[in-house]
């Protein structure tokens, strides 16, 4: 019996205008969208090349020098991922590079500064398409699942013979289900096969398995959206005022309570501007530096004064060319430079650290309450799958700062600040031809991935909500149903 419902029903969803328009979705948006990203991705694969070897060029004929505190003198690069062809994430908003100065890490300008009204259109990417369009597409096909036949007082007649209640309403969700998926799944197929085509490296296990993640946590959430309207259906007797509702429903859960929850995150725990943290910085290494100078000269006059011939004052017994000069003023600064370095290190990690929590918890309150959606759900669980999302950026940033801490220990500690200093540095310089200055700066990392146990540990969480909300509005469904005076 319930095989012959699910049967009506799929024949009674070919036969509607809304399988056209879903077949017109499927056909248009899936596989378009997946071949125009590709090229995307590719695009920005080459420009990621080009400015490696920019840099690197650019290094050899311009030695960079950490004299000027601001000065970059080496770059980090974000290398982009195949798998944001699926999922767009947070790749355009993370800095093209980060780059290395005394004061800390500088980040770059984002594709946004170049893209920002397109940013603010959004983007179409196979999230988008799933995430908003085809979870109003299932409360379409199903607003009017239990509240149409009761209108059309076919419900009475139906459940007037030997139907049991539950079958009739797996028969509505089931049936809907699969007309829904088949074309979803052929399409995708279909997008897959084309940028393979393209050239995209579908044939590796670490894009294959989190492709075929992301297939299936589609089909979870567009279960979700199933089980909310034929919830909304077993509640309402006229389909016009279901499919008002459900349209609500969509309007809200889609569109305004992901983006409300950061809204009321940023009123809740606000933060400073990355640029006040940046100037904050740099006033405790003109404040540290003011200090450092002037006991470097006390400590200079105190052990290598020496009385002017005319005994009316004092001279610095230092030769800028002689080695043994440069040794014992060395020997001199050596210590103060690095008590006030490691005084820099701790006052400027303490802002990095503040600063850091602020964002942190922030963003948790933001993902916290966005979660009372299904769409915020699908979209972290998409962006961690695909390495766009909140783990890619934190390993960026991560490595980024180890990098950084590399240069400190091998690079910058060697640079100070005193004009006098400045010119014995430069003058050794000169005379050691062995070694660039180029040479001397640790070449940037490679950017590390999450794993795939990683990334499916983190969207567990996420996961999980969907398949509650899933089991929950379909329990609630079927609870109102039996309870329902037909």
């Amino acid at each position: 019996m319930l095989m012959t419902l699910i049967q009506k029903e799929i024949m009674h969803h070919i036969l509607s205008v809304r399988f056209v328009a879903l077949l017109l979705m499927c056909v248009l948006l899936i596989p378009l969208t997946l071949s125009i990203n590709h090229r995307r991705y590719n695009q920005n694969l080459v420009d990621y090349q080009e400015s490696v070897n920019r840099a690197q060029a650019e290094a050899k004929e311009n030695p960079p020098t950490g004299q000027d505190p601001n000065t970059e003198v080496s770059k980090l690069f974000l290398k982009p991922t195949p798998l944001s062809v699926f999922v767009n994430g947070l790749e355009e908003a993370l800095p093209t590079y980060l780059g290395m100065t005394r004061n800390g890490v500088r980040q770059s300008s984002t594709g946004l500064v170049e893209a920002s009204v397109a940013y603010v259109l959004g983007n179409l990417d196979f999230l988008f398409i799933v995430g908003t369009v085809f979870s109003l597409l299932a409360l379409l096909f199903t607003f009017d699942a239990v509240a149409g036949e009761r209108e059309a007082g076919t419900l009475r007649i139906n459940l007037s013979n030997s139907l049991p209640r539950d079958v009739f309403l797996w028969s509505k969700l089931l049936g809907g289900y699969i007309v829904f998926v088949i074309p979803f799944l052929v399409s995708f197929l279909f997008g897959l096969l084309l940028i393979v085509w393209q050239g995209f490296p579908l044939g590796e296990l670490k894009v294959a398995l989190p492709v075929l993640s992301l297939t299936l946590i589609s089909l979870l959430y567009i279960a979700v959206f199933f089980a909310i309207g034929v919830f909304i259906s077993t509640y309402l007797d006229n389909a016009k005022t279901a499919l008002i509702v459900a349209f609500t429903f969509w309007v809200l859960a889609v569109l305004v309570a992901p983006r409300g929850a950061f809204v009321v995150a940023k009123l809740v725990a606000p933060t400073r501007t990355q640029q006040a943290v940046y100037m904050e910085k740099n006033a405790v290494r003109n404040n540290l530096n003011k200090d450092k100078e002037q006991k470097v000269w006390e400590k200079m006059v105190e052990t290598m004064a020496k009385p002017t011939a005319d005994g009316e004052g004092f001279q610095l017994g230092l030769n800028v060319g002689d080695p043994a000069s440069q040794k014992r003023m060395n020997d001199i600064k050596g210590p103060i430079e690095e008590e006030f370095r490691l005084a820099f290190q701790n006052q400027t990690g303490k802002i990095d650290r503040d600063y850091q929590r602020e964002k942190d918890r922030q963003e948790h309150i933001g993902e916290m309450l966005s979660r009372i959606a299904p769409t915020s759900s699908l979209t972290y669980s998409a962006m961690n799958l695909t390495q766009t999302g909140k783990l890619k950026r934190e390993a960026y940033f991560q490595t980024g700062e180890r990098y950084y801490n590399q240069l400190d220990d091998e690079y910058f500690s060697g640079i100070s600040d005193d004009v006098l200093s400045q010119i014995m540095q430069l003058g050794a310089r000169l005379d050691d031809s062995s070694e660039s200055e180029a040479e001397k700066i640790p070449p940037p990392p490679t950017l590390t991935e999450p794993s795939l146990s990683e990334t499916l540990r983190q969207s567990m969480v996420d996961v999980c909500l969907l398949g509650f909300f899933a089991v929950a509005f379909t329990t609630l469904a079927f609870l109102k149903f039996f309870r329902s005076d037909i």
